[in-house]
C-alpha cells in the first residue's frame, strides 16, 4: 500500500516513539553512522556520472511483460527470520538483484519488472515483515532499522552473493540503511526509486508545509493510536473504490492503476495483523534520514530514478531537493528524472525504468567471487 502509506504519513507526527524491536547493536546503536569500511571502492560504477536527464514522457505504461499474480505466488518461498516467516521470490539466473517494496506493498508490486530482470539476473523480491504474505506479529513495533536488519540477514543467509539492492519509497530507505551498515562486500550497487525521507513524515517536520499542519497532524496521530478509530479509518481506506482513487492520485500513468493493482494492495490489508502494522508504521519513529547517509556511500554505485509527479516525495520537497543536487556532489550517483511518473516508477512506467536500469546494471563491475557476510 505504498500510496496509502504515503497518504497517511502526512497525518502522523507524534513525538512519542513506540518501543523498538531488538536489533543487532553493533549495526544500529549509533545512528547516524559515523564511519564505515571503505573496501568497496572497486565496485564503483563506470556508468556513474554527474547526470540529470529527463526521460521521455510519451508512450504507454509498459512494453514489458507482466508476471501474473498466480505465477508470482507459485514462485515464492518462506524464510524464517527470528522465528517469523518472511515471504520471498527467487527467479532467474545471473548476478543477484533484490527488490524491496514500499509500505503496504509486496512482491507482487514488482509484477512488471521481475520478468524482464530475470532474463539476465537472479531476481529476489521480499515481503518486508508486516506486509504481503510475511508475518505480521501482534504487538510488533516496526522500524526502519528492523527492516534494514532483515535485508542484511537475507543477503547473508539466503542470497550469499554480492547483490544490487533496488527499493521504492521506504523500501529505498531500508536499502540505504542496509548498505550503510553492510561490510561493503554484500552490496555491489544501490537503485533508489523515489526514496522516502523516513518511515513517516516526522523525518521532515522542518518543511514549512508540514509545520503549518502540525497541530492537526499531532491530533490525527493520537487518534490513530485509538484502536476503534484506527480500525474504522483503515477499513475506509482499504475499500476498493477509495483505494483506487488514492492510487490514481499517486500514479502519473492512470492506465497502470488496474484491478490487479488494487488486488495487490487490498489483499494483504485484509490479513490478520495488517492494521497493527499500519498504525505502528504511521505513528512510530521515522528512523534514519537518507540525507546524512548518502554521502557515506560515496564508494558505492548508486542509480536514482525519480518520478516528477510524486505528490508524497515531490522533487521540490526536502528529500527530493537533496537527491536532485546529489550527482553534482557525489560522482558515484546517477540521477534521472522521469517525466509524468508518480511515486512508484517501477509499476507506473516500467518501460522508462528499464531503459535506465538495465544499461546501468550491465555497466557494473563483475561481482566479487565468494560467499558474503554482512556483519561489519
Amino acid at each position: 500500500m505504498a500510496a496509502v502509506a504515503a497518504h497517511h504519513h502526512r497525518l502522523s507526527f507524534s513525538s512519542t516513539a513506540a518501543p523498538t524491536t531488538p536489533c543487532r547493536r553493533h549495526r544500529f546503536s549509533s545512528l547516524p553512522f559515523s564511519g564505515r569500511p571503505s573496501s568497496h571502492g572497486r565496485l564503483r560504477s563506470r556508468a556513474a556520472t554527474r547526470v540529470l536527464t529527463r526521460a521521455g514522457s510519451t508512450g504507454t505504461s509498459s512494453a514489458a511483460t507482466t508476471t501474473s499474480l498466480e505465477e508470482l505466488r507459485r514462485g515464492c518461498s518462506t524464510w524464517t527470520w527470528r522465528g517469523m516467516r518472511v515471504n520471498y521470490l527467487d527467479r532467474g539466473q545471473g548476478p543477484p538483484v533484490l527488490l524491496v517494496h514500499g509500505f503496504g506493498a509486496s512482491v507482487a508490486h514488482w509484477r512488471r519488472n521481475i520478468g524482464v530482470l530475470s532474463e539476465s539476473y537472479t531476481v529476489y523480491a521480499i515481503d518486508l515483515l508486516g506486509f504481503g504474505a510475511s508475518d505480521k506479529p501482534a504487538g510488533f513495533s516496526y522500524t526502519m532499522e528492523t527492516w534494514a536488519e532483515l535485508i542484511l540477514d537475507f543477503l547473508e543467509e539466503v542470497v550469499r552473493r554480492p547483490t544490487v539492492l533496488v527499493g521504492n519509497s521506504v523500501g529505498s530507505l531500508a536499502c540505504v540503511i542496509a548498505a550503510s551498515e553492510s561490510n561493503r562486500e554484500a552490496v555491489r550497487g544501490l537503485v533508489l526509486l523515489n526514496c522516502a525521507g523516513g518511515m513517516n513524515n516526522k523525518a521532515i517536520v522542518d518543511d514549512w508545509r508540514i509545520k503549518l499542519l502540525l497541530p492537526l497532524l499531532l491530533l490525527i496521530d493520537f487518534l490513530l493510536k485509538q484502536r476503534p478509530i484506527a480500525s474504522a479509518l483503515f477499513n475506509r481506506v482499504k475499500n476498493r473504490d477509495n483505494l483506487k482513487d488514492i492510487l490514481l492520485s499517486v500514479y502519473g500513468n492512470k492506465d497502470a492503476v488496474d484491478d490487479e493493482l488494487v488486488d495487490i494492495i487490498s489483499g494483504p490489508a485484509d490479513t490478520e495483523g495488517a492494521l497493527d502494522a499500519f498504525v505502528s508504521t504511521v505513528t512510530g519513529p521515522p528512523g534514519p534520514s537518507p540525507i546524512p547517509l548518502m554521502p557515506r556511500l560515496a564508494d558505492l554505485p548508486v542509480l536514482v530514478l525519480w518520478g516528477d509527479r510524486d505528490p508524497f516525495t515531490p522533487i521540490d520537497g526536502p528529500v527530493g531537493k537533496f537527491f536532485s543536487k546529489l550527482p553534482s556532489e557525489l560522482p558515484n550517483v546517477t540521477l534521472y528524472m522521469l517525466e509524468g511518473v508518480g511515486h512508484c516508477p517501477h509499476d507506473d512506467r516500467p518501460d522508462l525504468v528499464h531503459a535506465r536500469l538495465l544499461p546501468w546494471l550491465e555497466a557494473l563491475p563483475p561481482p566479487a567471487a565468494g560467499t558474503v557476510t554482512t556483519t561489519v
